[in-house]
């Protein structure tokens, strides 16, 4: 079953949701469907508690529930979720106001992904859009979608060479991340304290254009050395990881201030604003 992951947004709340190109649906992490209708601090034990209040939804849970594997702070792990025809199941033991607004929520969400695949160009403009509503500035989302794209091309070429996405993906970012920054992917969103958010979305302008560097420098070298073994690819990513590192330290020198910062979103956007409210 081909996979897509993304993170959706109910009312500014994350709710992570698989996209299953085989059955052309969508699959709705099931913690995070209670925690966006509830605002339960702690959506698994809400649903052991409504299991216990609905007999049948507890006697037909294994019908509703589809482990899939989904990212997580702790890597890809398998995590319940739902279709839509499960999630209204779900929610039909949810007394909460929210109910008929999350219900039209996916039936757009479900719509928008059709008329995607017919447009890709849709795509991005709905990332813009995300992006715009959680407060980015127009410049780093620029930057950003072309991240994605970067990334993308990264990816592809890794799959022609018969990497699995997974630990070996994962293993090969990390080796990029260490070189150009200095930093594992855990030990960055360390310093950026984060937690379940994402790396990248929380990159300044900087830090995203240098592993944009780090990343297409991979590819190209990938493409040109045609590495068989994953040892091999270990060795590709360090030297595109190193394109980037050189770029950093050069930028460093000249400018006297450190690329890789703790600054995250939250920062980013704030000073944003306190520079826009100056003038």
């Amino acid at each position: 079953m081909s996979q897509q992951n993304k993170i959706q947004l109910f009312e500014q709340k994350q709710v992570r949701t698989v996209w299953d190109e085989s059955q052309e649906k969508w699959f709705f992490v099931i913690s995070d469907v209670v925690g966006a209708l509830t605002d339960s601090v702690n959506p698994t034990d809400y649903i052991k508690k409504m299991k216990k209040r609905d007999p049948m939804l507890a006697q037909g849970w294994g019908q509703i529930v589809t482990p899939l594997s989904i990212q997580t702070t702790g890597g890809k792990q398998k995590v319940n979720c739902a279709d839509t025809e499960g999630i209204f199941r779900l929610i039909q033991s949810i007394p909460s106001p929210k109910a008929e607004p999350f219900k039209q929520w996916m039936a757009q969400v479900a719509s928008e992904r059709l008329d995607q695949m017919q447009d890709p160009e849709l795509s991005i403009e709905q990332a813009m859009t995300d992006y715009r509503r959680l407060g980015y500035s127009e410049n780093w989302i620029n930057q950003r979608i072309k991240t994605i794209e970067i990334r993308k091309d990264l990816t592809d070429e890794w799959k022609r060479c018969g990497l699995e996405e997974g630990v070996q993906f994962a293993t090969l970012t990390d080796i990029i991340y260490k070189t150009w920054s200095d930093h594992t992917a855990k030990e960055y969103k360390r310093l950026k304290g984060l937690k379940k958010e994402n790396l990248r979305d929380n990159m300044t302008n900087r830090e995203l254009v240098l592993n944009m560097l780090a990343e297409l420098s991979t590819k190209d070298i990938s493409e040109a050395t045609n590495p068989q073994s994953m040892d091999e690819h270990a060795t590709v990513a360090q030297k595109g990881g190193e394109v980037a590192r050189n770029a950093r330290l050069e930028l460093e020198q000249k400018t006297g201030q450190k690329v890789v910062t703790s600054l995250n979103a939250k920062s980013i956007q704030k000073s944003i604003e306190d520079k826009n409210e100056s003038e």
